[in-house]
């Protein structure tokens, strides 16, 4: 079995280690506080230190980027903890397995294959733009070897809070009462399955098939957020859930007071439009293909 360090413990990172760990590999989890799953070796450190984390990834096979700082402060964290990424997976000679995500695209009108330009101008957005064409261009250079997995909001067991069909859905759904939404619920959305995530980041990280470009993850057929409501209200035997959309205005204004609302109006394009993934280049390549929805969703409401 070989050795793998993730770094992030996250609602991504913990998913990876704990399917890697089940596959009787080394682990090793990083992350500023020491946690992750048990069985795993976990350690305390700054992933932008170059030095310690190229000091961990010794005689590592995978090296996997799960790490996700808060939105608004992307273009500080990012560009430090990235080069330590590309120098550690040098030196070590670690695959750089990065989990990535759709931001980069922008706006589009057509579902989202690999090979669109990455074209946003958002500068938060940009940030992620660079890290790939860095790690892609060391990758040309035959300095390391890398790929890139990206998937659109995640859901399931252990997803955050803040994730749109976090907490924040599920509650009043399971009480019966009425769901408050950010966006629109009836525009049709790309939504990716946490374990499909973490399984299709160890498969990129170790069939050499995936190194040198992006993969979208296996991700099922969009569906709206009161399509979702209703699919998961059924699977509860109750009847559809009531929702409602809060005016973007008092958005606005509530985001001058939290961070990451105010972050919202970065990704609205991505819900008052069809914003959908196309995963079959994966599901074609890998022979594999995302949960089945509803096995997915119960599987949301259990966790």
């Amino acid at each position: 079995m070989g050795k793998h360090v993730v770094v992030g413990s996250g609602q991504v990172g913990r998913h990876v280690a704990v399917k890697l760990l089940a596959r009787g590999h080394e682990v090793v989890v990083v992350t500023r506080s020491g946690s992750g799953p048990e069985g795993a070796v976990k350690v305390a450190a700054d992933v932008a230190d170059r030095a310690r984390l190229t000091e961990l990834c010794a005689g590592a096979d995978v090296l996997y980027n799960c790490v996700n700082p808060q939105y608004h402060r992307w273009l500080t964290d990012w560009p430090p903890m990235a080069a330590s990424f590309l120098a550690a997976a040098e030196a070590s000679g670690a695959v750089y397995a990065m989990l990535g995500n759709l931001y980069p695209y922008g706006p589009v009108s057509v579902p989202m294959t690999e090979d669109l330009p990455l074209a946003s101008p958002d500068p938060k957005f940009r940030v992620r733009t660079t890290m790939w064409n860095d790690a892609l261009a060391a990758h040309e250079a035959g300095r390391i070897r890398v790929t890139e997995v990206r998937g659109s909001d995640y859901f399931g067991p252990g997803a955050t809070d803040q994730g749109y069909l976090g907490d924040r859905f599920l509650s009043p759904l399971k009480a019966g009462k009425t769901i408050p939404l950010v966006w629109p619920a009836d525009v049709p959305h790309s939504w990716t399955y946490l374990p499909d995530v973490a399984d299709a980041l160890i498969t990129a990280g170790g069939d050499e098939r995936a190194w040198g470009r992006p993969w979208h993850v296996p991700t099922a057929e969009p569906l709206t957020l009161r399509q979702v409501g209703e699919r998961m209200a059924a699977l509860l035997g109750r009847p559809a859930p009531r929702m409602t959309a809060m005016p973007w205005p008092l958005i606005r204004v509530a985001g001058l007071f939290s961070p990451m609302i105010g972050e919202l109006k970065h990704t609205r394009y991505q819900f008052t439009a069809p914003f959908v993934l196309d995963s079959s280049a994966f599901q074609r390549t890998f022979g594999v293909a995302p949960t089945p929805i509803d096995e997915a969703l119960k599987a949301t409401l259990d966790g």
